[in-house]
């Protein structure tokens, strides 16, 4: 079992958004469904695909940081503020796995550097498109949007 939807964008996804200056639910809602379609909101934080609750290979990873956060020395430094001191600097790549505001802001920036515009939180196939552009090249929209109605739509219910 992972993570509960609602504590995962209330207490990591939001606060995360927030401290990189982003105030957008249509994001949050992105981010949730890619967390669910990668690992089930945390139920497998470390598999063949990557790292973490969003399983971001490390070769991406690294490409993030030396083709996009290179040019962008505030920004790296804010990223950089939410790793790890030391851990970091020994294992970069298990950040992903340990530290969810990290690997939110991983993942956020994964999906800025393409340049996707953000489908309003309703729109689940548009979400699913950027999933497969920035996630899984080779992913079936049809997993995402699954794992959106299994993970993340009973937080969408009013009880």
């Amino acid at each position: 079992m992972g993570i509960a939807a609602k504590e995962l964008n209330q207490y990591v996804i939001r606060p995360t958004l927030l401290y990189l200056g982003l105030n957008n639910p249509n994001a949050e809602a992105l981010l949730l469904g890619i967390a669910a379609s990668q690992s089930h909101l945390g139920s497998a934080l470390h598999d063949r695909r990557g790292h973490g609750l969003y399983c971001i290979r490390e070769l991406r990873h690294a490409a993030l940081w030396d083709d996009y956060l290179a040019h962008n020395p505030d920004l790296a430094s804010q990223v950089r503020g939410l790793a790890s001191q030391h851990a970091f600097l020994c294992s970069p790549h298990l950040e992903l796995t340990v530290n969810l505001r990290y690997a939110t802001a991983i993942a956020w920036l994964l999906i800025e550097e393409q340049k996707a515009i953000i489908p309003e939180r309703e729109d689940v196939l548009g979400m699913a498109r950027i999933w497969r552009q920035a996630f899984e090249p080779q992913g079936r929209l049809r997993d995402f949007i699954d794992a959106w109605r299994i993970c993340v739509t009973p937080l969408n219910q009013v009880a």
